[in-house]
C-alpha cells in the first residue's frame, strides 16, 4: 500500500521530539515564553500593514500578483485569504479585458504568473492566453529563449494541464521552457556567467527540479526566504521586507505549535501500547504524523492533525499484519471480522489481532464521537465500511502473493488504489473537516471520486518505482511494473519503457488531479488542498538513494520541525 510500503526513514526516526534542554537552553526557553505576547503583537501588526498594502497595489496586476505568489510561497497567504480573493477576482476580468484588446504588450512572465495563481486557486483559465508567444509555425517564438524569467514563469505555469481540455500547447510550452533555460545555462556566452552568477540561476534550477505546483510549499519556503532576501526588488510599495519579517515569526510559532502535537502524538502512541504488543510492525510516530502535518499545515487545524494521525498509524501496523506476519487462512478471519464488525467475531483470532482490532474499534469509534458532536453527522458506518474495503484490497494481494498470480496491470492499479490507504485516510480526513456534509457529498466519499483516486494512483505508482525495502519488513506487495513488465513478456502490444510509461501515468493523473481540483463539485477547498497535498510529499517519501535513505525527507523534517528561521 502507500501509507504503506517503503516509507522508513532511520535518519528522521532517530530525531527526537523532545530533546533534553540544558540550564542555558531552559534560560532561552523562559526568555521566549516571556516574549510570546510581544511576538503576537507584532506578528499582528505585520499582518494588518500587508493587509494595507495588498489594498493600495490591488489595481496595479502585476505588483500585486508578485506580493501575492511571495505570500503563497512563504506559505503565509493564510492570512490574507479575504483579500487574495478579492484580488484575484479582479485580476480574472482584467485579463480578460486585456485580450479581448488584443494587447500584444503584455509580457510571458506576467501572463504565466496570471495564468498559475488563477489556476491553483481554482479559477479557470484558457490556455489560448499563451497563443500570442508563439509565431506563423505554431511554435513558440524563438526569442522568448532569451527571456529567462519569462520562461522560468512559464515552466511553473505548464504543469497546470488538466484533464479534458487540450493540453498539447501546455506539454509543447512545458518542453520549450525546460529546454531554453537549461541550454542557456550550458552556453558560454556572457549570459551563462550572469545566470550562474546570481539569484536568476538558482531560481531557474530550483524551478526545473521542483515546480510548485507539485511540490510541499513549507519545503520550498525556506529556500524562497533566502532568494527574497538576496532580491534586488523589494516591491513598489516595500513589501518585500514586510513579508519576510512576518514569514520569520511565522514559521518559528508554527514550528512551536508542530512540536507540541508531536509530543502528544509520541504520547498517545506511547498510551496505547501496539508498539510493545506487536513488536513485528513499524513503530514510526513522526513518520505518520508527517501525512497529517502535510495534508492540513494550518495551524486552525491542530486537532484535526493529530485525530488524523490515528486511523494512519493503523493502516501501517494493519499493512504489517497482512505483509510480514499472518498466514493466508489468519489474513481471511481478520478481514471477515472487520467486515462484520463486531466484537464476538474476533474470538477465533490470534491475539496479535486481537489486539489490533481493539484499537481499530476505539479509535474508529472515537473518530466517529468526535464528527457527531461536531458536525452533527453519523460517520461510523462509511469509516468502518471504509476499514473493511481496505482490508478487502490487502487480502486480495495477499492471495495473489501465496498463489504466486501476478495480475494484469489494470487489474492490479484498480486494486492498489484502495490499498494505498489514502481513500480510507481521506474519508477520515473528510468528515473531521465536516465541511459540505450532505447525503450526496458522502454518497460521493463512499464510492471514491476521482480526486481521491487521482491521489491514490499517483501515491501507489510512486510506490512501486521505489526499489527500496523497509528495514524491518520483508513481506512482499506486488507491483504495478511487474505486472506491466509480464504483460510484455506475454506477447501483449505493450513496449514502451516500464518507469517511462508509469512516468506518464503519474503525469496523467496529475492533469485528472488538477480537472478535480478546478470543477465544482461536492469538495471543499480545503479539502482539495489535503488531497494535493498528499499528492506533493509523495515524492519525498519515495525517494530512496542508492543508501536505501530518504535524505530529501529527512531535510523536510528538519526544516518543518527543528531549524528555525532566526529574528
Amino acid at each position: 500500500m502507500a501509507f504503506r510500503g517503503n516509507l522508513s526513514a532511520p535518519s528522521s526516526a532517530s530525531i527526537s521530539p523532545c530533546p533534553t534542554k540544558g540550564s542555558q537552553e531552559c534560560e532561552r526557553t523562559s526568555r521566549s515564553d516571556v516574549n510570546t505576547a510581544e511576538i503576537q503583537v507584532k506578528h499582528n501588526e505585520k499582518c494588518e500593514e500587508i493587509r494595507r498594502i495588498l489594498g493600495e497595489v490591488v489595481d496595479e496586476p502585476l505588483e500585486c500578483m508578485m506580493m501575492v505568489d511571495a505570500l503563497q510561497r512563504l506559505c503565509i497567504d493564510y492570512h490574507f485569504e479575504d483579500e487574495i480573493k478579492i484580488f484575484l477576482d479582479k485580476l480574472l476580468l482584467y485579463y480578460g479585458s486585456c485580450f479581448k484588446s488584443t494587447d500584444d504588450k503584455v509580457e510571458l512572465h506576467e501572463i504565466a504568473l496570471h495564468f498559475r495563481l488563477l489556476r491553483q486557486a481554482g479559477y479557470f483559465v484558457p490556455t489560448s492566453v499563451f497563443e500570442s508567444f508563439k509565431d506563423k509555425k505554431g511554435e513558440f517564438k524563438q526569442e522568448l529563449s532569451e527571456d529567462t524569467r519569462g520562461l522560468t514563469s512559464l515552466y511553473e505555469a505548464s504543469h497546470f494541464g488538466m484533464e479534458g481540455e487540450d493540453t498539447l500547447l501546455l506539454d509543447e510550452a512545458n518542453y520549450f521552457s525546460h529546454k531554453h533555460p537549461t541550454a542557456a545555462k550550458m552556453s558560454t556566452t556572457t549570459a551563462k556567467m550572469e545566470l550562474e552568477a546570481g539569484l536568476l540561476a538558482r531560481v531557474v534550477d530550483d524551478t526545473l527540479e521542483h515546480p510548485f505546483h507539485k511540490n510541499l510549499a513549507r519545503f520550498k519556503a525556506r529556500h524562497y526566504y533566502y532568494d527574497l532576501v538576496s532580491s534586488t526588488h523589494h516591491g513598489t510599495y516595500g513589501w518585500s521586507s514586510l513579508v519576510l519579517e512576518l514569514a520569520r515569526m511565522d514559521h518559528n510559532m508554527l514550528q512551536s505549535l508542530y512540536n507540541q502535537e508531536l509530543l502528544q502524538i509520541f504520547t498517545w502512541w506511547r498510551e496505547v501500547g501496539l508498539s510493545q504488543e506487536l513488536k513485528f510492525a513499524r513503530d514510526q510516530p513522526l513518520k505518520w504524523y508527517l501525512w497529517s502535518i502535510t495534508a492540513l499545515p494550518d495551524p486552525k487545524y491542530s486537532q484535526l492533525r493529530m485525530e488524523l494521525t490515528k486511523p494512519i498509524s493503523l493502516v501501517y501496523i494493519i499493512d504489517d499484519i497482512f505483509d510480514v506476519r499472518g498466514t493466508l487462512q489468519e489474513l481471511i478471519l481478520f478481514t471477515e471480522a472487520v467486515n462484520r464488525w463486531e466484537t464476538t467475531t474476533i474470538e477465533e483470532l490470534p491475539e496479535y489481532m486481537k489486539i489490533c482490532f481493539k484499537a481499530l474499534d476505539d479509535i474508529t469509534n472515537e473518530i466517529s464521537d468526535i464528527v457527531l458532536k461536531q458536525h452533527g453527522w453519523n460517520s461510523i458506518t462509511t469509516l468502518r465500511t471504509a476499514w473493511a474495503s481496505l482490508c478487502d484490497a490487502f487480502l486480495i494481494e495477499a492471495k495473489w502473493f501465496a498463489s504466486k498470480m501476478v495480475p494484469n496491470s489494470k487489474e492490479y492499479l484498480e486494486n492498489g488504489v484502495i490499498s494505498s490507504g489514502v481513500p480510507l485516510v481521506l474519508a477520515h480526513l473528510f468528515f473531521l473537516l465536516g465541511q459540505g456534509l450532505t447525503k450526496e457529498s458522502v454518497y460521493c466519499v463512499e464510492h471514491n471520486p476521482p480526486l481521491i483516486t487521482c491521489t491514490a494512483t499517483i501515491l501507489r505508482l510512486w510506490d512501486d518505482l521505489g526499489s527500496a525495502k523497509d528495514e524491518k519488513q520483508e513481506g512482499h506487495d506486488g507491483s504495478y511494473i511487474e505486472c506491466y513488465m509480464k504483460e510484455q513478456e506475454g506477447g501483449s502490444s505493450i513496449d514502451e519503457n516500464p518507469k517511462d510509461h508509469v512516468f506518464g501515468m503519474i503525469s496523467d493523473s496529475w492533469k485528472q488531479l488538477n480537472r478535480e481540483c478546478i470543477s465544482k463539485n461536492h469538495f471543499s477547498t480545503s479539502f482539495k488542498r489535503a488531497s494535493l497535498n498528499i499528492a506533493r510529499i509523495v515524492p519525498l517519501m519515495y525517494n530512496y538513494n542508492d543508501n536505501q535513505s530518504l535524505p530529501i525527507l529527512d531535510e523536510y523534517i528538519k526544516s518543518l520541525l527543528y531549524q528555525s528561521v532566526p529574528f
